[in-house]
């Protein structure tokens, strides 16, 4: 979320956000643990209500690990109390190609400034074992200031960190279940999301203060920044990143300004030389969250539609709604339609199998899903219980 509830709401949530966690029993996963899950960060501190965003205390947010091995019914398979936070796009976690370890990066912490909570950058990414039984952390890496949107490379020896009050991407290195921080290079502006090309030679990293996106070369462990290939985008507040399967497009979400006002993706031709925005689509208020299916053939956002703001504000909308793009065309994205869904929709995540889509609807506490029917965005009905606010959702890298 670009940058309280009353006591007796706090204290409802923390009680129901801690039952689901005493409630979760370890499951069989089998060999493919890891390669079948969604995380899903619950963020139990910063709340939405009539007056717009609130801060309380921090000690209540969690990670949720979701099984989809049958993708129409996912369900929690294990939780663990690690923090995370709404503030900063959905992207904040991911898992290894191989399913063997998940990143989930804490952007914030909250603080007491006298009567009131105030979230300051944090600079921690927790790193989690999926093989064990049940899942658990294995070690905690320190990174650049407000550590937010993430990827790891193809091969899974990498991941880029783009961190928002430092200003830079942190670079680590991953052996086994060892990961470490190997460099930082400096972007000299606000990044929040970054994105592996399937060659794991290069990088797009979202700018969103200055609405360009940078381009990073990677080679081995060596990562530079050029800052006269910034590519300018054709809205405002480029938030979020996807590419298509075979390298050739990089879609950016501008999630824009606030309530009411019609937002873009913009489509860069990442094939070129330079790479170049050629395109770009509008879609909708505050596309936040953004994904593409592993087949190529789909792209999803949901709207925030206003939801997040206070509610005397003429654009607020007590729910949003999610967004299918058809990528026939993916230098020329068309959308095909929408489907309602729950208030603050954040995170988005696909099915490996690219039919199912599942959104995480904020102030709802539950994971919706879709299918692709017939060409169209379905809502099957589903909706996962999560016993918290989920602000982020995502799944294997690739």
């Amino acid at each position: 979320m670009p940058t309280d509830h009353i006591r007796t709401q706090r204290l409802r949530q923390s009680s129901i956000l801690l039952a689901a966690l005493v409630a979760t029993v370890p499951c069989a996963h089998g060999a493919r643990a890891g390669q079948n899950d969604l995380l899903v960060g619950i963020d139990g501190k910063t709340f939405f209500d009539a007056e717009g965003m609130r801060y309380g205390p921090g000690g209540h947010d969690s990670l949720a690990i979701v099984d989809i091995t049958n993708p129409a019914h996912p369900s929690i398979r294990a939780s663990l109390p690690l923090a995370n936070t709404v503030l900063g796009p959905p992207t904040n976690l991911q898992i290894t190609p191989n399913g063997a370890l998940g990143l989930l990066a804490s952007s914030v912490v909250h603080v007491q400034k006298g009567d009131t909570w105030a979230p300051e950058p944090d600079d921690k990414l927790y790193v989690i074992d999926l093989a064990a039984n049940p899942p658990a952390l294995a070690g905690t890496v320190t990174v650049g200031k407000q550590p937010s949107g993430l990827a790891i490379s193809p091969d899974g020896k990498l991941a880029l960190v783009a961190n928002r009050a430092g200003k830079s991407v942190s670079v680590l290195a991953i052996d086994g279940k060892t990961v470490r921080a190997v460099g930082e290079v400096a972007i000299g502006d606000e990044v929040a999301a970054v994105l592996f090309m399937p060659d794991g030679h290069r990088a797009f990293v979202a700018k969103n203060t200055t609405n360009r996106v940078g381009v990073l070369a990677v080679d081995g462990q060596t990562v530079t920044y050029d800052k006269s290939l910034d590519i300018p985008m054709g809205g405002l507040g480029v938030y979020n990143l996807d590419g298509t399967p075979n390298g050739d497009y990089v879609l950016a979400a501008n999630t824009g300004v606030g309530a009411g006002n019609a937002d873009t993706i913009t489509v860069i031709d990442a094939k070129a030389q330079p790479p170049r925005a050629i395109y770009h689509v509008s879609v909708g208020d505050g596309p936040e969250g953004f994904a593409i299916s592993p087949d190529g053939k789909w792209a999803a956002t949901p709207l925030l539609m206003g939801s997040s703001a206070a509610h005397n504000h003429w654009g607020y909308h007590q729910n949003g709604s999610t967004v299918l793009l058809d990528l026939g065309k993916p230098e020329q994205p068309v959308v095909v339609n929408a489907a309602p869904s729950g208030g603050v929709p954040e995170g988005i995540a696909w099915s490996p199998d690219s039919q199912y889509l599942y959104v995480g609807n904020y102030t709802d506490n539950n994971l919706q899903v879709y299918r692709v029917v017939d060409g169209k965005l379905t809502d099957t009905g589903v909706k996962l219980a999560l016993g918290g606010q989920p602000a982020s959702v995502r799944g294997v890298a690739r």
